[in-house]
């Protein structure tokens, strides 16, 4: 916060993230805030309330709050999704939702807070999506009650606030690092996959990715009972000990946990031998892409003819990864697998609780899981000076995938911007409207010019010599008519 001074932090105010919502990764901002005075719990949102008071309009009303705008909303009363959905409507360019429970870890808040109703919080409130966020394209934070008092008494007593909302993300070096949590019956993730393939490729060695497989740890949620058997029935493998949810919520028909557990197994193996040792991985992209075409489906999802069929259009060894599925300790024992113990181990490190989740050099991205977005990003996490070219080229372009797949951006490279072709073209096209204005004023003016000469001459009577010594008198038009070829003076 830089208005007023006396917020002005240099490490900045601590902050959650929502979980929805379009970050501009790598940008930010920054404009006034204006307080609602209301909950926002309600899709008509009346924007002539709130604070600093303004100005009133010609029917008495306050006017309303002047674009772009940051909206400072309390929380309670309904769903964060709502309330921000409501915000979007209102035309905020973001949201702080300013917490109303003091953590029970913040002392100097409990105190101040001292004999009020309300109790401390022990846990930190998270702004999870409730499932109908994907709609949501301006992004939000939550912001501690300590600190949102304070903004809130600036803006009550009508001074200004002005907030900077940054998404910096760390740009260690000339490589970004990128990695994605799913599991294969995840639709969430099914378009991503299947698109960011010529992504991945473009960008080539400057980054590089790593595709993570979400298994449920069975021992620590008790499907594996005390003499070894599997308690979660056809969810697990391994007698209980790497689980996956039902994808049809139908336990005795359809695609179980267990097929999904297999299935993500089998991806694991084949970024193994197929993407590991360059981060691009050009058949494990081919292998998912395909499979979603082919066998994404209750009848196929493991059937073993179809998957061969992937493994042919995908030009991966079949047998080499099914030798890897037994290496690692398969499926079918009271065993542990390796790949899967990895698997457990990097997403409790990493605390992954969302799926799809994507991170860019350890940043966890939030808000629709895009080619578009995931790519912003990963041009963002550069050292600067350090960007490929691709990401010059088609970062900004309007027409992104084109200018993936051509390394040209053929569409206006931003909002306030145009490409090269069209403006050469647009400069030609001018050029020769001139031109053509200008010949065409020329050619009258001369025609006119010649008429006005032939009218004055014409009013002479030009005399002629008969060859006697008499002068006779012409058409007035003979002289006219020969250009002024013949003088006036014989």
């Amino acid at each position: 916060m830089q208005v007023p001074q006396s917020l002005f932090k240099a490490e900045g105010y601590d902050h959650r993230e929502a979980l929805f919502g379009v970050p501009p990764y790598g940008g930010s901002i920054a404009q006034n805030v204006y307080f609602a005075d209301a909950d926002l719990c309600d899709a008509n949102v009346d924007n002539h309330r709130g604070y600093p008071i303004r100005p009133k309009d010609s029917h008495g009303n306050m006017e309303p709050w002047p674009s772009p705008y940051i909206l400072l909303v309390d929380r309670g009363g309904c769903s964060f999704v709502n309330k921000v959905r409501n915000a979007q409507r209102a035309g905020a360019a973001g949201v702080i939702i300013a917490d109303n429970i003091c953590l029970c870890s913040d002392s100097d808040c409990v105190s101040a807070n001292a004999g009020k109703e309300l109790t401390c919080q022990t846990a930190e409130p998270i702004m999870a999506d409730d499932g109908s966020g994907a709609d949501i394209s301006i992004p939000s934070f939550l912001m501690f009650k300590s600190d949102a008092d304070l903004v809130k008494a600036e803006l009550l007593a009508n001074h200004m606030v002005q907030i900077e909302m940054q998404w910096a993300l760390p740009r260690p070096d000339d490589r970004v690092e990128y990695d994605l949590w799913s599991v294969p019956s995840d639709v969430m993730s099914h378009e991503f996959l299947k698109s960011f393939k010529p992504y991945a490729v473009a960008l080539g060695e400057h980054a590089y990715f790593t595709p993570n497989q979400y298994i449920y740890d069975g021992v620590r949620s008790h499907c594996q009972g005390s003499d070894g058997m599997n308690m979660c029935y056809n969810l697990c493998t391994n007698n209980g000990r790497y689980c996956a949810t039902d994808p049809d919520n139908d336990l005795d028909k359809g695609i179980s946990g267990a097929d999904v557990v297999k299935e993500s197994l089998r991806r694991i193996c084949i970024w193994k031998h197929y993407g590991e040792s360059d981060g691009i991985g050009r058949e494990w992209w081919d292998y998912v892409a395909e499979f979603q075409h082919r066998c994404d489906s209750p009848d196929y999802f493991v059937h073993d003819d179809c998957i061969k069929d992937v493994y042919k259009h995908s030009k991966v060894d079949g047998a080499v990864i099914d030798r890897c599925m037994r290496d690692s300790g398969g499926l079918e024992t009271d065993a542990t697998n390796s790949f899967l113990e990895l698997a457990l181990g990097s997403q409790t490190q990493r605390g992954v609780v969302v799926l799809p989740t994507a991170f860019v050099n350890n940043v966890a991205l939030r808000g629709t899981l895009s080619p578009s977005a995931v790519f912003g990003a990963i041009c963002s996490g550069f050292l600067d000076g350090t960007e490929p070219q691709i990401c010059k080229q088609c970062q900004k372009c309007g027409n992104q995938d084109e200018c993936i797949k051509t390394s040209h951006c053929s569409g206006a490279s931003s909002s306030d911007s145009v490409s090269k072709h069209t403006f050469v073209f647009s400069l030609f096209m001018i050029t020769a409207a001139f031109s053509l204005a200008a010949f065409y004023h020329w050619k009258k003016t001369r025609e006119d010019m010649r008429d006005q000469v032939r009218g004055i001459l014409a009013e002479y009577m030009p005399l002629e010599d008969q060859g006697d010594g008499e002068m006779t008198q012409g058409s007035p038009m003979d002289f006219a008519r020969q250009g002024g070829s013949a003088g006036l003076i014989s």
